[in-house]
């Protein structure tokens, strides 16, 4: 395969394929001909749209010429919480879990499509209460407990854009989100549990609030209480309310506003390359529609299934496949607080065993955690009540889809990879259950009506095989329509590379059936004698080494090659850093990539620096090898983390 310094060299070889099991295709929602039905773009959407509820129907389906012009369902009217509550309650779903939540210390909570009804209603009428009117924005920092999603639709039902900030923010990220939505109202908890610590929620608000002008009220879910040792919650006389003071005399009807379908319905901020959080803005028509259609689909929904998405809802994942989408589809979700291994690593198979999981959707990160951990904790549970698997939040190496499938899935549950982003809302790339085999660690074929192609630095699609840009040429109902008061960097960020065709920042490839391999970020690759890798190619190559359980790979400076490769090895419970293991992994990725991708050195850790998400953050990585002075650090899960890697990686030079 020839290949330009236009193009991303795309080395790894995959060729296993798994094919549909008849019992699943036969009974599954999307067949091959959903395809050829989207032939029809505009009313294919259409369609999925009149399943939804509406006040007034759209005039027109789309209007797109971006950056300036992206529009969905024009005219139409409708209200999210509406049709993620209102709409199953008047149904033979009125009684149906809706949310099933376990705290990290084993309590229960069971809320019926009825019981949500009338908890958002409440707190709709809690927040009018406090002056909340359609349009101002409310900020929420909380844990992973039900008053969450209660506050995100309550939020919708009236029309203010809600905020989440995610609950292990730093005060000061928070106050930043908090300043650039102008937020009028909090919403906290006095803490949350994390490893069976205490997470001091409030008093990071607290701090937070000392410099921001537009709140006026802050609402406090009291989780914890004050019998823990440690535990501050300092109540501001006529700012701070307590959550289940303030909903003691709420009535529980509330109509829902009458929102256009390009009314907001929150922002989300992500991480920027400037070090400037970027506020996504996701509408109310599109989006919905969006996430609702993907989750009939994709994760195949039934009446009797039982959903969990382990993201929090602090991340767009937690939003559209935790909140939105499956409750738009009167599906039931599982909603856990704390982490994997609290207070053992058994705890999640444990979870699925006690509430018959059905579908499971969870991140590599986490995979390659339960891979370093061993096959015995899964072995403990009975897993049998999967069906289905779904992964999510960066590439899948295909050893970590093959652990995947044997361990957790028994080899009976197709593994629907999925690529989207913040701000594409909905996923974008992912097989469809029962209608296209898998191979593993490609996200195989655009959903339906997607227009995805890989362009090299010209604009040019990239031959079969070669790697570049990842590219969206044609519009999706659920895509971010701008970043909050900053047109100018939308279009810079996201438009100005090829005019009218939407760059995501990340590398990919595409195989002979037309099926797309995500190669990590753009940021990420590393040029190696003019030739220019992706660290996930090396990334699945290590992995792929029985003694691995997770690395990461970044470029380092060398006099000849310009780059070299530097690769941060987490290896599996058993095995030791020695000199014939570094030996034995560099024998292994030439041999399975080529001589051009071994690494220069291998740095043996116990942990890598992820995001409070799971994402590992290869930029500190680069800063540590460089002797930079550490970029930001607010999203790290562990900071301590760092450190430790600076001392091993000096200790190896």
């Amino acid at each position: 395969m020839e290949t330009t310094e236009k193009t991303i060299d795309a080395l790894l070889e995959e060729n296993r394929v798994f094919e549909p099991s008849d019992e699943f295709a036969s009974q599954a929602n999307a067949t091959p001909e959903i395809y050829d039905e989207a032939e029809d773009f505009e009313g294919f959407w259409a369609r999925m749209a009149e399943e939804l509820h509406w006040y007034r129907m759209w005039d027109k389906v789309v209007e797109y010429d971006p950056p300036a012009v992206i529009r969905w369902f024009i005219g139409g009217r409708l209200n999210a919480s509406y049709n993620c509550v209102d709409r199953h309650v008047a149904g033979p779903k009125r009684n149906k879990a809706a949310i099933i939540w376990e705290g990290e210390l084993g309590e229960e909570r069971v809320l019926t499509y009825w019981d949500l009804y009338r908890e958002v209603g409440k707190f709709a009428n809690v927040l009018k209460g406090l002056g909340v009117k359609k349009g101002d924005r409310v900020a929420i920092y909380m844990p992973m407990i039900p008053e969450l999603p209660i506050a995100l639709l309550a939020c919708a039902r009236i029309g203010a854009p809600h905020s989440v900030v995610f609950g292990g923010f730093s005060a000061e990220a928070l106050r930043e989100r908090i300043n650039d939505a102008e937020a009028k109202v909090i919403i906290t908890a006095d803490g949350g549990y994390r490893r069976g610590g205490v997470v001091q929620l409030k008093k990071a608000v607290d701090e937070a609030l000392q410099m921001t002008p537009t709140v006026t009220d802050v609402v406090v879910v009291k989780r914890v209480g004050d019998d823990v040792e440690g535990m501050v919650c300092h109540m501001q006389e006529g700012r701070d309310h307590w959550w289940h003071e303030l909903g003691v005399d709420a009535k529980t009807k509330c109509e829902p506003e009458e929102m256009d379908a390009e009314d907001m319905l929150y922002i989300l901020y992500t991480s920027g390359s400037t070090g400037k959080p970027k506020g996504i803005v996701h509408t109310t028509g599109g989006y919905l529609v969006g996430t609702y259609t993907t989750f009939k689909y994709i994760f195949d929904n039934k009446d009797d299934d039982v959903f969990w998405c382990t993201a929090d809802i602090g991340w767009v994942t937690g939003h559209s496949y935790v909140v939105y989408g499956p409750l738009a589809n009167g599906a039931t979700v599982v909603m856990y607080e704390g982490s994997p291994d609290f207070p053992d690593r058994g705890r999640w198979w444990g979870t699925i065993e006690k509430y018959g999981v059905t579908v499971l959707y969870t991140a590599p990160t986490a995979i390659r955690s339960f891979m370093k951990w061993g096959t015995e904790w899964p072995a403990k549970y009975d897993l049998s009540s999967l069906r289905l698997l779904g992964s999510v939040g960066e590439p899948i190496n295909p050893e970590a889809w093959m652990w995947y499938h044997k361990y957790i899935g028994n080899e009976n549950c197709p593994v629907a990879d999925t690529w989207w982003q913040t701000e594409t809302g909905m996923i974008l790339i992912t097989p469809l259950p029962g209608a296209v085999a898998t191979k593993p660690g490609s996200a195989t074929r655009p959903f339906p009506t997607v227009d995805a192609d890989v362009f090299d630095e010209n604009g040019d699609s990239v031959p079969v095989g070669a790697g570049g840009n990842l590219v969206v040429k044609k519009a999706w109902p659920s895509m971010t329509r701008t970043l909050y008061k900053d047109p100018e960097r939308f279009k810079a960020v996201y438009w100005s590379k090829y005019p009218g065709v939407y760059l995501a920042g990340d590398g990919a490839k595409r195989d002979e059936d037309g099926y797309f391999w995500l190669l990590g970020r753009i940021d990420d690759v590393i040029n190696i004698s003019g030739h220019r890798m992706s660290t996930m190619e090396v990334e699945s190559a290590l992995v792929d080494h029985q003694a691995v359980a997770e690395s990461a790979v970044i470029g380092i400076p060398h006099e000849i090659k310009g780059e070299a490769i530097a690769a941060f090895v987490i290896l599996k419970d058993g095995f030791d850093g020695t000199m014939q293991m570094e030996k034995e992994l560099k024998s292994h990725v030439r041999q399975k990539i080529g001589a051009i991708a071994q690494p220069e050195m291998i740095i043996f850790i116990a942990e890598l620096p992820k995001t409070r998400s799971g994402k590992i953050m290869r930029r500190l990585l680069r800063d540590v090898a460089a002797g930079r002075a550490l970029g930001d650090t607010t999203t790290l899960a562990d900071p301590n983390v760092v450190a430790e890697l600076k001392k091993k990686y000096e200790n190896e030079e």
